[in-house]
C-alpha cells in the first residue's frame, strides 16, 4: 500500500432506481472497490453479509447479485465523496474532499432515510451534503474489516434499522420475529452466541 496520498477519483456510478426508498452512504471506495469498479470490495468488508442478512438473502457473490439484492429491496448506495486525496484506503487521511451530488438519486427515487457507512462518511456527509440537502443522516458503525470493536453480531443490531424503510421479502419472518434478530427456522441467517 502506498504511504503517500495521492488524487483519487470516485469511478463507481450509484447503485439505485426509481423504486430505491433508502439510501446507504460510504465515505470513499477503497482501493480493492476502485479496482473492482464496485462498493465494498475487500472480502473482509462485512457490508455485503449484514445487507444480506437483513434482507433475509444469501450473501451475494457477484457484482450482478449484489446489485440485485439492493434495488430488489429498495437500497441506494454511494459515497459521499466525488474525489478526494487520499492514503491508499484510509478514510483518516482523507483530505481536499470534492463530493458527489446525490441530488441525482433523490430527485429520482422517494428516499425515505439516509444511512452513513461509518463515522467518516457521517461526518463528511455531515459537512458537505447536509448543507445542500438538510436531510439528517444516520450513523452506523463501519462494516470495514478496520472497525474490530462490532463483531457480525453488533454490526447486525446496529444495521437492522434498515428492516424498517426496505421492501419486503418472503423470510420477513426470519428476522422480525426473531428475539434478537435471528431465527433458527430461516435457512439464511447464522446463529450467535
Amino acid at each position: 500500500m502506498s504511504t503517500d496520498l495521492s488524487t483519487q477519483n470516485h469511478n463507481i456510478p450509484p447503485v439505485f432506481d426509481k423504486d430505491s426508498r433508502v439510501l446507504v452512504l460510504g465515505s470513499f471506495p477503497s482501493v480493492m472497490s476502485r479496482k473492482q469498479e464496485f462498493f465494498y470490495g475487500h472480502p473482509r468488508n462485512r457490508f455485503w453479509r449484514i445487507i444480506a442478512l437483513i434482507c433475509s438473502e444469501q450473501t451475494p457473490d457477484d457484482i450482478k447479485r449484489k446489485k440485485q439484492l439492493l434495488l430488489s429491496h429498495g437500497i441506494a448506495v454511494w459515497d459521499v465523496i466525488k474525489s478526494c486525496d487520499i492514503r491508499g484506503s484510509s478514510d483518516t487521511s482523507i483530505t481536499n474532499v470534492i463530493p458527489n451530488d446525490i441530488s441525482v438519486i433523490l430527485e429520482s427515487c422517494d428516499i425515505q432515510m439516509i444511512f452513513c457507512n461509518g463515522t467518516r462518511s457521517f461526518e463528511l456527509y455531515e459537512r458537505f451534503i447536509y448543507p445542500k440537502t438538510k436531510i439528517k443522516a444516520v450513523k452506523l458503525p463501519s462494516t470495514s474489516p478496520a472497525n474490530a470493536a462490532f463483531n457480525e453480531k453488533k454490526l447486525f443490531d446496529s444495521w437492522k434499522i434498515l428492516k424498517e424503510y426496505i421492501k419486503a421479502t418472503p423470510h420477513d419472518h426470519c428476522v422480525s420475529d426473531a428475539p434478537s434478530g435471528f431465527s433458527s427456522e430461516c435457512p439464511f441467517l447464522p446463529q450467535f452466541y
